[in-house]
């Protein structure tokens, strides 16, 4: 049997690498700051990207597929875009033996290609809205990577519309916000604050950044989503303009929103302990798992039989289920996988239990166990993970209002800020203080919650006037 892992109060980074690796979800690869996502890993980005696109074409978007390999000259029309992305860009210069005339960067975003491809897509008003999803692989050279979190490719969606008012567009980015916290909230079992981003921590090339903001296991925040107001820059850049229902000429305004697998990892610092993955039921890729428990042959064939039907019951009633029937490991062998992996309920099937028809349950959300009759059980099963699902999100947003803290002076934010959480604090508005703020203590600001109530008062670094309290934490 493996060693125990470290636990979270020890070391909290060193838990988190132990249990991507050991739960198998990825593993590094040979390019730094790459990493390979595992079956068990990509099982679980499987059930996010089919949910979460049913959540996109609902509201109306369509996908598509754009080139991986984007021009130079492209992101150079877009200033503050190509300066803010400038550090972490990958530029190819040579290929089939010769080198380029001009480079090409592999994409860290899809913005510029898009809005070069819109241009011929978009010429009335009639076109619009251009509602445009695509899932796809991007690349931003990360200098401190940790798997999930921050890796040189990984995973996402980026949705990319087009709309013939300002008002529109604005109403489109905070839509999305909304399905990304509903999704988190809702499958992920997560609670996140939505909010506006200040403007030092705004995407490169938005007139306006909007995040969901999630705490950690560790008190840490974690940004889970983003969605951004582009207004009118990229259409100008590469003169995206329709003709109005009056005859004019406009230019379009614009929006994108993404999300990446970088909610893997937020799954497991969300709501993992300290034997492992702690997986909410509605994005588990395995819901149930059936253990048989048997000494020899005369036992084996009855329990597997009992256990087989079970599973095909299971099934049919709507649960992910998994029949762990591996004969050369023990039962306390499989226990111990699948709570490391975080499976939400793992069925225990003996002799003595089919002798007394009955099974036992036992929740990995909770650590109870339950005796059920054994026709009972696929019916249960389906209420129990539902309540494993609602238990998940409660416990979740009582330790984030636990560690959740008004704070009104400097000295006393730098006295606790290493101890995690979120502190609602006062501030200008300015970028010089959020940067002093950031040098000094390495918090950031997460965003500007919209729910924050109007609240006068003095920024807690300048003593300046502030109208509202903002969400400051170390983050990841």
């Amino acid at each position: 049997m493996a060693a125990k892992l470290t636990s979270q109060s020890d070391d909290y980074p060193r838990w988190y690498q132990e249990v991507v690796q050991r739960a198998e979800l990825a593993e590094n690869a040979p390019v730094r700051g790459s990493m390979i996502i595992k079956p068990y890993g990509y099982g679980i980005w499987e059930q996010m990207q089919s949910v979460l696109d049913g959540m996109f074409k609902d509201t109306g978007h369509v996908n598509a597929y754009f080139p991986v390999l984007i021009p130079e000259s492209f992101l150079k029309k877009e200033a503050e875009h190509v300066e803010g992305f400038s550090p972490e860009l990958a530029v190819v210069t040579h290929a089939g033996g010769k080198k380029l005339e001009e480079p090409y960067v592999i994409r860290p975003t899809s913005e510029t290609i898009i809005w070069d491809t819109y241009r011929n897509w978009i010429q009335s008003y009639r076109d619009l809205p251009l509602l445009i999803n695509q899932w796809a692989n991007v690349m931003r050279w990360e200098m401190r990577p940790r798997l999930f979190l921050r890796t040189t490719e990984f995973l996402w969606q980026e949705g990319h519309t087009a709309h013939a008012t300002q008002e529109e567009s604005h109403e489109e980015t905070l839509r999305m916000l909304e399905v990304y916290a509903r999704f988190a909230e809702d499958y992920m079992a997560m609670p996140v604050i939505q909010g506006e981003k200040s403007e030092r921590e705004k995407f490169a090339g938005a007139v306006k950044t909007y995040s969901i903001e999630a705490m950690m296991g560790d008190g840490k925040a974690l940004q889970a989503g983003t969605s951004h107001d582009l207004g009118q820059n990229f259409a100008k850049a590469f003169d995206v303009k329709y003709q109005s229902a009056e005859g004019k000429e406009e230019y379009v305004w614009a929006t994108s929103w993404g999300v990446s697998t970088r909610l893997v990892g937020a799954l497991v610092m969300a709501h993992g302990d300290d034997q492992g993955l702690v997986l909410p039921p509605k994005l588990a890729p395995i819901q149930t798992v059936i253990v048989p428990i048997y000494r020899d042959d005369d036992q084996m064939v009855p329990v597997l039989e009992a256990c087989s039907k079970l599973e095909k019951a299971l099934k049919d009633a709507g649960s992910r289920t998994h029949l762990d029937n591996r004969d050369q490991y023990r039962p306390g062998y499989k226990f111990n996988e699948w709570e490391l992996k975080g499976v939400p309920v793992r069925i225990e099937v003996g002799p003595r239990d089919l002798e007394k028809g009955e099974v036992v349950l036992a929740f990995r959300h909770s650590g109870e166990k339950k005796t059920l009759p054994l026709e009972a059980v696929a019916s249960e099963v389906m209420n129990v993970l539902d309540e494993a699902q609602k238990g998940l999100f409660e416990k979740a947003l009582k330790k984030r209002e636990e560690r959740t803290f008004k704070v009104d002076t400097y000295d006393e934010f730098k006295e606790r800020v290493n101890d995690g959480g979120f502190f609602m604090c006062h501030w200008d508005g300015t970028s010089a203080t959020e940067e002093k703020i950031q040098q000094e203590t390495k918090a950031t600001i997460r965003n500007i919650p919209f729910d924050a109530p109007e609240e006068t008062g003095k920024c807690m670094v300048t003593g300046q006037p502030s109208a509202r309290r903002v969400i400051i934490s170390k983050a990841y």
